[in-house]
């Protein structure tokens, strides 16, 4: 139990007022739980072979660098092209219930990435949909690569400037000023460039920093919470970012007792490896149906492993 001081109050540790990110990712997550009829699938396919066709490539040197994560995404590229209502923006006014769909053809990954200082930032990998493995990989490092160089809270402050103009595009006068006097008033520390450090830092060519078009939502988030733990664990629920029209979330490859059905038809219970992945959808986007083309052509990739040693230098199909 926490100690308490002589009055019964409790102690405190420590306190953090919010800075520039941690104000972003509140404003965007109340945005997605007032706004948002978040509705889930649960999906559990069984990975065995295709975890053991992996085990095999992986250590392979053309392969150096390439991650299981990276393979997920790949999958996820896949099953997206089959289920094109899942790739889509939505953008609805809930007073006069006028609203849009938008699919997209790109398929954009909004990815939350830890970055060096332990804080969260969502990167956005552009072009998954004609990206093979190996284009994967080289994509992910050179956001690592510009990210060393880029100063995340001037980005912030310029995706803040244009979700305002949107805003005020949009005749929504008040939030935009909400969202300025929120960013600038009672903020914790804020490193804002000027001078001197700001004329040094735009100096620097987009091809080697990030801007708001990394950082900016894509047409699908994908959160690896397996790649951060481990452990006995599955996700049950993910957020949906407006104005995306669907999320996913997956948990690291667990063992687990599966049925095995044979050739001539009797069944077996064996260890077998699962791989949890949940999928939310905006209910005013698309219903349950949307799901199941993406499901199927999963299924489709599990049940045939061998295909996936020539996604190294193959685009998504």
């Amino acid at each position: 139990m926490a100690d308490k001081n002589v009055y019964g109050e409790m102690t405190t540790r420590s306190v953090e007022r919010f800075g520039m990110q941690r104000k972003i990712i509140s404003v965007m997550m109340s945005d997605s739980w007032y706004s948002i009829p978040h509705c889930t699938v649960d999906y559990q396919p069984d990975v065995t072979d295709f975890w053991a066709q992996w085990l095999r490539l992986k250590d392979r040197p053309e392969w150096k660098g390439i991650t299981f994560n990276m393979v997920v995404l790949y999958l996820c590229a896949i099953g997206l092209k089959a289920a094109p209502e899942m790739n889509a923006h939505i953008i609805y006014d809930h007073g006069t219930a006028r609203g849009e769909i938008k699919r997209y053809a790109d398929i954009d990954i909004s990815m939350p990435t830890i970055l060096p200082d332990g804080s969260m930032m969502t990167l956005n990998l552009h072009g998954c949909e004609s990206r093979s493995l190996a284009q994967l990989r080289d994509g992910m490092e050179d956001l690592r690569r510009r990210l060393d160089n880029t100063h995340i809270d001037e980005v912030l402050k310029d995706v803040g400037i244009q979700d305002c103009i949107r805003f005020l595009k949009r005749g929504k006068v008040i939030s935009c000023l909400k969202r300025i006097w929120g960013g600038y008033v009672g903020s914790g520390p804020i490193d804002e460039l000027k001078g001197k450090r700001k004329r040094e830092y735009y100096a620097i060519p987009l091809t080697e920093r990030l801007s708001r078009f990394d950082i900016e939502q894509g047409t699908i988030m994908i959160s690896n919470i397996g790649s951060l733990y481990r452990g006995p664990s599955a996700p049950n629920m993910v957020d949906i970012l407006p104005p995306l029209a669907a999320g996913i979330c997956l948990g690291s490859v667990a063992d687990r007792p599966g049925v095995v059905t044979h050739a001539d038809g009797t069944q077996t219970l064996e260890p077998r490896k699962f791989l949890p992945l949940l999928i939310a959808f905006d209910h005013r986007a698309l219903d349950y149906d949307g799901m199941v083309p993406f499901c199927k052509r999963l299924d489709e990739v599990f049940a045939n492993p061998a295909q996936l040693e020539n996604w190294l230098h193959q685009i998504p199909e």
